[in-house]
């Protein structure tokens, strides 16, 4: 009986493992049909968008592209959601899970560049893809389509949705998205970012609440008329003095920083209008909030100091993200799988000549290498408004080695790899891992319910979402 019964629990492995290894078979073939067979159509949708070089809430050909994509694999598109005409929601399949992929494709002001390993700006455009947001859109919309046709020959129940969030520099379109309620039903949320290593932690980042200040003065004839004038200019300049006081009796862990948008139009005219655009950061948003009301406080004092008046304007809100761990490790485990990538011959000469302007170059070889997991639940270093969205969904991202080893973000280098091939290439890597993770999840639902165990015990029994940036309408004109 014994032997009957080792034999018959032997056969049942077996059929187990049978079954593994044929899902583990239909998965590889998604990955190559879907994802490596069409890199060089996604490079090619991807470049497209790095010459769009779209600033947040404007990227209209950027988002068009992409929905297009998404429309031509069967997703059903909605555009125009949370009051930006940018934004959309391309879902596909029915019933739970639900798993959204997020999709940015804005680009930063200021810092064009061509797809050369030297400074050289591209003539009449005046923005840049310095955080690679070209292929954060490419890769999140090129997973959901190969994790559609998963879902189709897998006949597996689930929806996949791609969620096209704009404006993720400063605009806080995830926010509005968040506010509309579009993932109050979503079990899952994945995204990626790009960068110059591989990793997949579950790590947390910085709120951050901004404000545009404007001060209104009184113009004269700064030479024969000084007297009859209130300068604008001053009652900034006053503001950021007593900011900058301020920073000595704030939380160690907070980051302020300004630039002055408008300063006046000629030294012999006492400025009317001055403007300075505020950031203010800690890792906790309530913090956030709390420091920047002591920033409009400093601006009122200035107002009444230098005899201007003052009004602001808050330009987003936007809160720390909130690690899942369980989430987490799924995608770093599916990143080991991927893996990196080698440089060829070509790509070397490339980051060799990068490495030449950089301050901290690091191995191109560490291109091929994925990082050690961490977990760090307190935030540090930059502010994502993915952080609103991790507050009402398990959520969880990585990164992939899109720019050169030591290249920091925001830099020309930056955009320059993610014009070439080096940036194809990483990005390529984000859409099999999150398609791999995604899959998980659709096959083991259970993954989904224990991470939102996980939420709700890190965010708290009362948690109440309340936007940092309250009720104000999409600043659809901010980089105007």
């Amino acid at each position: 009986m014994k032997q009957l019964s080792l034999t018959i629990s032997l056969l049942f492995l077996g059929v187990i493992i049978c079954i593994a290894q044929t899902d583990d078979k239909k998965v590889n073939k998604i990955l190559k049909r879907s994802l490596e067979m069409e890199m060089d159509h996604y490079a090619e949708v991807a470049h497209q968008i790095w010459g769009f070089a779209e600033v947040g809430y404007q990227e209209n050909r950027s988002t068009e592209l992409l929905q297009a994509q998404l429309k031509k694999a069967g997703f059903s598109v909605e555009k125009g959601v949370a009051g930006i005409p940018t934004a959309f929601v391309a879902s596909y399949g029915s019933g739970q899970p639900v798993i959204g992929i997020l999709a940015e494709f804005d680009a930063l002001p200021g810092v064009s560049q061509d797809a050369v390993p030297m400074r050289q700006e591209r003539e009449e455009v005046n923005a840049g893809h310095a955080c690679g947001h070209h292929l954060f859109g490419t890769a999140s919309s090129a997973a959901a389509i190969a994790i559609k046709d998963w879902l189709d020959e897998s006949g597996s129940s689930g929806t996949i949705r791609v969620y096209g969030t704009p404006a993720e520099e400063g605009g806080a379109g995830k926010v509005y998205m968040v506010r509309e309620g579009l993932m109050d039903d979503v079990d899952a949320v994945l995204h990626w970012h790009p960068g110059n290593a591989n990793s997949a932690n579950a790590s947390s980042s910085l709120a951050n609440k901004s404000g545009k200040f404007r001060f209104y003065g009184k113009a004269s004839h700064a030479s024969s008329a000084p007297d009859q004038g209130r300068s604008a200019l001053d009652g900034v300049e006053a503001m950021n003095m007593m900011v900058n006081m301020m920073r000595e009796h704030i939380p160690m862990e907070s980051r302020i920083h300004y630039v002055i948008t408008r300063g006046g139009e000629a030294p012999n005219v006492v400025p009317a209008y001055a403007e300075v655009y505020y950031y203010v950061r800690h890792p906790e948003a309530a913090v956030s909030g709390a420091l920047f009301e002591r920033v409009v406080k400093a601006a009122e004092g200035a107002a009444i100091g230098t005899g201007t008046t003052m009004e602001y304007e808050v330009i987003h809100g936007i809160y720390n993200l909130l690690p899942n761990v369980t989430l987490a490790e799924k995608m770093y485990d599916n990143l080991k799988k991927v893996g990196g990538f080698v440089y060829n011959e070509e790509e070397t000469a490339f980051a060799e000549k990068i490495h030449a302007t950089l301050s901290d170059p690091k191995p191109v070889s560490s291109a091929n290498e994925i990082q050690p997991f961490k977990v760090q639940l307190r935030g540090s270093g930059g502010s994502t408004d993915v952080g609103d969205v991790s507050w009402v969904a398990p959520t969880a991202g990585l990164r992939t080695a899109t720019w050169v080893p030591g290249t920091p973000g925001h830099s020309w280098q930056a955009v320059a790899a993610g014009g070439t091939s080096i940036g194809h290439k990483g990005m390529m890597i984000a859409a099999k891992t999150l398609t791999l993770t995604a899959i998980d999840i659709f096959k083991d639902p259970s993954l989904a319910e224990k991470a939102k165990k996980e939420l709700n015990e890190r965010r708290g029994d009362n948690f109440e979402y309340i936007p940092l940036l309250g009720d104000r309408e999409p600043p659809l004109d901010y980089r105007n």
